[in-house]
């Protein structure tokens, strides 16, 4: 099977990149209709860390991060190294030497469906990074994979120049040709929240002025003023 390098792939604009990573995972999963979000394994090696940039996408092969020395030589300051490896299994595919190297690129941070290893060199360098876990057997240097084609990583598709933005929360993708769309709803939900927030401020509640009393309606909840007890054929009570 051939394996290769895409040198040039479309990245969205600059500074649409820069309104979106000033927003958290949390807002832009939820404008985007409850999609696009990665699976959960995925947690921040330095926790607090956020990130956001066009994706430059790596896969590798099994326990070998070739493909990422590789990646080095192509991409660009501001985008972010989303990585995929052909096993289930865990390696620190990613150390101090590759961070350093990615820092000297300028490189916003990185999602690694793997693991990381020599992690407190990592915090100390302190480049964001998600990763499936952390593992000090290391990876190979010697096989083949690809550079900027579609990958699945978190279980979640994602395309060269796509848009990531992880914190906290997690790690969040937006399809680059729905960016100026999603930060437009996110927008809307944000301003949407602050009425919430001075509402409840004022004392109502989300079941009125949310409309959720209507399910707990059709769900078939009663409100009784006191506690009910009620007792089996032998007496006992039952709750």
């Amino acid at each position: 099977m051939e394996k290769y390098v895409v040198r040039q792939f479309e990245r969205p604009d600059k500074a649409l990149i820069e309104r979106l990573g000033a927003l958290d995972v949390t807002t832009i999963y939820e404008a985007q209709g409850r999609s696009g979000l990665m699976h959960n394994r995925l947690r921040p090696v330095i926790p607090g860390s956020t990130a956001c940039g066009p994706a430059l996408t790596v896969h590798c092969q099994a326990g070998d991060s070739l493909m990422i020395e590789a990646a080095l030589e192509v991409c660009q300051p501001g985008d972010l190294f989303v990585i995929t490896a052909d096993s289930d299994e865990i390696y620190g595919m990613v150390d101090d030497k590759i961070v350093s190297a990615l820092i000297h690129k300028r490189i916003r941070g990185v999602v690694i469906d793997s693991g990381v290893r020599s992690v407190q060199k990592l915090r100390k360098l302190g480049l964001p990074i998600w990763a499936k876990g952390i593992y000090s057997r290391g990876a190979t240097q010697s096989k083949g994979g690809w550079i900027n084609v579609p990958v699945v990583c978190g279980e979640c598709a994602v395309r060269p120049g796509d848009v990531i933005l992880a914190d906290d929360d997690g790690v969040v993708v937006v399809a680059k040709e729905q960016a100026q769309t999603v930060w437009e709803q996110a927008r809307k939900r944000l301003r949407a929240e602050e009425e919430e927030k001075k509402k409840i401020a004022r004392g109502e509640l989300r079941l009125d002025f949310g409309g959720l009393r209507k399910y707990l309606q059709a769900d078939n909840v009663h409100y009784y003023e006191s506690e009910l007890v009620q007792t089996d054929r032998k007496g006992n009570v039952d709750r």
